[in-house]
């Protein structure tokens, strides 16, 4: 699998890396054997969090044999310092490992979570001295939501992050005023040499009132062609990689894609854009 650098990092990320929210409640054996998959076929990168369910405790025994061979990024919800120091050495506990590649703040949404975690006394003096003391490596931001990326763009205006983690899609890029955001994020990503990660790249639509046939929280796309056109529309954007959906049926189909990745052009990505029109949105201004 095609590596990409992860900004400023000095660190290679697989196209695809592994997103551990997939394990939220799945057996040992079942984490073993997605984890041993993305390994073998060229995955080198995991993002996990404490907030999803059970999966550090999965990764865990599979992480104690295979640390070496994987970038382990982690993050917090938490938005005050003590809050936070004290989460991400749950975490470090939890895992059995002694440092993190990468530490993110989670779920950062809005200004207002934005200037929590900044302020004097923010979770962002954890990860500082986290950092200084030689428990993580690099500092990241996370978050999904419509104005995710807008909010992203001036976090990194604000804070010398190395990494963000930021939602995007061609049906999401439909929406005009989205587009712009992630536009303009991508461009300050590029210009300050900022890694970025892609959440929800394979999102069809809100569940709405129908079943569920996935694990994840949104609908995902689920048959091979169309995950094709999601990740190679994603990919030929000036991103890093994008994380794998957190249903481990729909894992081996990305791990293809991704093997075999070749950009849309720009007719194709455009002629992408206009099927959106065929599904929902995740995120609304609404």
């Amino acid at each position: 699998m095609e590596t990409r650098p992860l900004g400023r990092t000095g660190h290679k990320s697989s196209l695809a890396i592994f997103g551990a929210a997939a394990l939220w409640e799945v057996t040992q054996p079942a984490a073993d054997a997605a984890l041993d998959l993305a390994l073998s076929r060229g995955v080198n990168h995991i993002d996990v969090a404490p907030s999803y369910g059970q999966a550090e405790t999965r990764l865990a025994p599979w992480l104690e044999r295979n640390r070496d061979s994987v970038f382990l990024a982690c993050k917090t919800m938490e938005r005050e310092r003590k809050g936070a120091w004290d989460e991400l050495h749950r975490s470090l506990r939890r895992l059995g490992a002694r440092s993190f590649d990468l530490y993110q703040a989670h779920a950062i949404r809005e200004m207002e979570e934005l200037d929590q975690i900044l302020a004097p006394g923010g979770a962002m003096e954890a990860f500082l001295e986290a950092r200084e003391r030689g428990l993580v490596r690099h500092l990241g931001i996370t978050g999904h939501g419509y104005r995710a990326p807008a909010v992203h763009a001036v976090a990194l205006e604000r804070f010398d992050f190395e990494t963000v983690m930021t939602p995007l899609n061609f049906v999401q890029w439909a929406d005009p005023a989205f587009r712009a955001a992630a536009e303009r994020l991508l461009t300050i990503a590029a210009e300050k040499a900022v890694g970025v990660l892609v959440i929800k790249a394979f999102t069809r639509a809100p569940w709405g009132d129908r079943p569920h046939k996935y694990t994840t929280w949104y609908e995902p796309f689920g048959d091979d062609e169309a995950i094709e056109g999601c990740l190679r529309f994603v990919l030929a954007k000036p991103v890093a990689a994008l994380t794998t959906p957190g249903d481990l049926r729909l894992l081996p189909a990305v791990l293809q894609a991704a093997e075999r990745f070749r950009p849309l052009s720009e007719t194709e990505s455009e002629a992408l854009v206009a099927s959106a029109k065929a599904y929902a949105p995740l995120f609304s201004s609404a």
